[in-house]
């Protein structure tokens, strides 16, 4: 069972909450081909992002055949991370990152219908980490396949603060 969104601590920074959960924000790999991150006006936008760790894509296949729930969630973490990292690259510190839309995608069997449960887990990442500026407008989209058959791929839509 998911926790509630309702544990982000409300002392210290973001990036001492991060810390405390025991995570780090990744390095992003360059890509010749897109951005990680383009702002326009006041708003960021974030370029889709996998569950990639240290350069490895941390799952592939389809959930509901091939991913389970749990691993699927855990996958949407790390691909929520990434995302957030490419918000740091865009403003500079994560205390200064608000999340105004995420969309979630999840590979998946015409029948699994828990994609909102998969986005949950990246929902309830950024609310512990940002707190009030980590909620958000949300999507979550079953989709036949994503990039290198990755099960999850996270976009957003950020402000800075």
């Amino acid at each position: 069972m998911s926790r509630p969104a309702t544990s982000a601590v409300n002392t210290g920074s973001a990036s001492d909450r991060l810390q405390a959960l025991g995570l780090d924000l990744p390095d992003l790999r360059s890509n010749p081909y897109y951005e990680h991150h383009r702002t326009v006006g006041s708003s960021i936008y974030i370029s889709g992002q996998l569950p990639y760790k240290d350069g490895c894509l941390l799952g592939q296949g389809i959930v509901g055949r091939d991913v389970e729930l749990e691993t699927a969630r855990s996958l949407a973490r790390h691909a929520v991370l990434n995302a957030l990292a490419a918000a740091v690259q865009a403003v500079g510190e994560l205390d200064r990152v608000r999340i105004v839309q995420m969309l979630v995608f999840v590979a998946s069997t015409p029948d699994f219908g828990e994609q909102s449960q998969v986005a949950n887990a990246a929902s309830e990442l950024l609310i512990e980490v940002l707190g009030e500026n980590g909620r958000h407008a949300r999507t979550a989209i079953g989709v036949a396949g994503l990039p290198l058959n990755s099960p999850v791929e996270i976009q957003m839509v950020c402000t800075a603060l």
